[in-house]
């Protein structure tokens, strides 16, 4: 989430390596945007010979970065040091200098990281390889993808690209696509990934041919598959059902099937003139989650057992991400259902039209924390609220329902001004919440015996109103700006108040609206009010879906809350 451009911001972004990362059997450490290791999992620890405290802090280049002989690499010589914060993938061979004094030599894999509170901007993963005298030669000589016989090195060299494709994506089919490139053609011909769905179904999710001009999807041979028996002997129903790898060919599937699965596998094996297969079961930490084939059409490459072993390794990984990705579905689901369970309804008001929107972040560790209210005050004023609590998943969830209440409880049963709500539960949060920081507005509308509609607000650190006269005239409301909540600051806040022109609309938003990654935040402001004040005599609900489709940036990341008042034209 982000301030306006006139309140502070709070600091946070997308979650740090966690449990995942503690699991892969590579060395894997984080560094900042100036080359500071922030961050190592155990394995990188115990092959560097240091504890986390030896090299958290240290800058990488002159912690690690060496030649052949242990010397230390000037910063203009020495490549990798750019090449770990350009923020693209990269990879090569180099020297690492242990803790017991020796040289560890390996190959090492860098991929940008979202920035995020830790600093992080970048992963570095690294395994041991055969010493070269000049690993640098090494890595200039271009790989061959047509070997099916790997030497112990590439066998690595493949485990750590596979992990380093699926350890920063949680789009499962996106993770699966990449390591069947990387898979294809180098070790078969063919590769099917077969996947039990949380129902216990399966589905034949991927079938890809590798062909001169590149892979071939074959979307005919995907789809549904029949259940798998516990009785069946084929090497597939077993797979399936977490039993060992195997080695099989089209002539095991010859006769009389002995399940609906073993029909479909007959068949597939026909479509694709597969002489030998390998299939190995896709295990995640808990359960088994389905099974990989590896193909070859030539009897003349068949595979051995010999070849179970790297099968296994890439099927326990991509087991792994899977359990990760569907961790992470199932928290999107509870933290989204739980975020539209406690969203409110909104209130009548005599000729005030109001109207909201919720869009839940595209990945699931970001839905939580944004929220809007309105409800009527004993006196017959109507409040009015947008937030945002800093984190994401059921946790901030769970803190923006407490907040949500708590201002609730005050705004009804204070008959005070909204700064002065504002800064009771500023005071309150750090003691009856799990709260740590928050940004909102709070404002109260009312009607005037005049007749006309004024608006008296308070904003704890979040985007400013804005404000969209009926000729579709702009402008932000900018005042009774205040620090964010839970920074324990005793600056005081105080009230802004406008009279809102007939028939004009108020747009109360979160940041998920206005913040990308590529521009500033003003770009963002300033792209919100240009659409609003061209869309501003729309009805209110087209008004609403419009100004989200059109104002919400590309990269958006966050999630989204909308809530649209639109005051009568009529002022008697």
């Amino acid at each position: 989430m982000a301030s306006s451009s006139n309140a502070p911001a709070a600091a946070y972004g997308r979650p740090g390596p966690g449990e995942a990362l503690e699991q892969v059997s590579v060395g894997v450490f984080a560094v900042d945007d100036a080359g500071r290791i922030v961050w190592a999992n155990a394995w990188a620890l115990e092959l560097l010979a240091r504890s986390a405290d030896e090299i958290v802090g240290q800058d990488a280049h002159d912690l690690l970065h060496r030649d052949s002989r242990g010397r230390p690499l000037t910063r203009d010589t020495c490549a990798r040091t750019r090449e770990l914060l350009s923020q693209r993938a990269q990879t090569d061979r180099a020297w690492f200098p242990r803790g017991d004094g020796t040289l560890l030599s390996v190959r090492w894999f860098s991929l940008p990281y979202e920035p995020n509170d830790q600093g992080m901007t970048a992963l570095i993963a690294f395994h041991p390889t055969e010493p070269t005298e000049h690993p640098e030669d090494d890595a200039a000589r271009p790989a061959t993808h047509s070997a099916r016989a790997l030497s112990e090195r590439e066998r690595l060299a493949l485990l750590a690209d596979t992990t380093a494709q699926l350890i920063n994506n949680l789009d499962v089919r996106e993770s699966l696509r990449r390591v069947v490139e990387l898979i294809l053609p180098r070790l078969a011909d063919w590769a099917v990934i077969d996947l039990i769905t949380e129902a216990n179904e399966v589905t034949r999710s991927l079938v890809v041919r590798a062909r001169a001009g590149g892979l071939e999807v074959h979307e005919e041979l995907q789809g549904p598959m029949p259940p798998v028996p516990e009785t069946s002997t084929m090497p597939l129903s077993k797979a399936l059902r977490g039993a060992a790898s195997t080695v099989t060919g089209p002539e095991t599937y010859e006769g009389p099937p002995d399940s609906g699965i073993a029909v479909v596998q007959r068949r597939l094996f026909k479509a694709t003139g597969i002489q030998t297969a390998a299939i190995a079961p896709v295990r995640g930490p808990r359960e088994v989650l389905g099974a990989l084939t590896l193909g070859r059409t030539s009897r003349d490459e068949a595979f051995t057992t010999g070849d179970l072993g790297l099968l296994e390794d890439i099927a326990r990984r991509i087991g792994i991400a899977l359990e990760n990705a569907r961790h992470y579905q199932r928290q999107r689901q509870v933290a989204e259902t739980m975020q539209r369970y406690l969203l409110p309804q909104l209130p009548d008001l005599a000729g005030v039209e109001m109207t909201t929107r919720y869009l839940s972040a595209p990945d699931a560790s970001h839905v939580g924390g944004d929220w809007y209210d309105a409800f009527t005050l004993p006196c017959g004023d109507t409040a009015l609220v947008i937030g945002d609590v800093v984190g994401h998943d059921l946790e901030a969830a769970a803190g923006m329902a407490q907040l949500r209440n708590m201002l609730r409880a005050f705004a009804w049963s204070q008959d005070q001004p909204p700064h002065r709500i504002v800064e009771t539960l500023d005071e309150a949060m750090g003691h009856i919440t799990d709260v740590r920081m928050a940004t909102l507005i709070l404002a109260r509308l009312t009607a005037e015996a005049t007749g006309r509609w004024t608006l008296r607000w308070a904003s704890a650190g979040h985007p400013p109103p804005l404000l969209v006269d009926h000729e579709g005239v702009t402008r932000y409301l900018e005042e009774g700006n205040g620090i964010l909540l839970g920074t324990a600051s005793a600056r005081p806040r105080h009230d802004a108040h406008v009279d809102l022109p007939p028939g004009s609309t108020l747009v109360f938003y979160t940041d998920g609206l206005i913040e990308t990654r590529r521009q500033p935040l003003d770009a963002g402001l300033e792209r919100l009010r240009r659409h609003a004040a061209s869309l501003a005599r729309r009805p209110l609900d087209s008004f609403a879906d419009q100004l989200l489709e059109r104002s919400r940036p590309t990269d958006n990341d966050d999630d989204v809350a909308l809530l649209t008042v639109r005051i009568p034209r009529a002022t008697a």
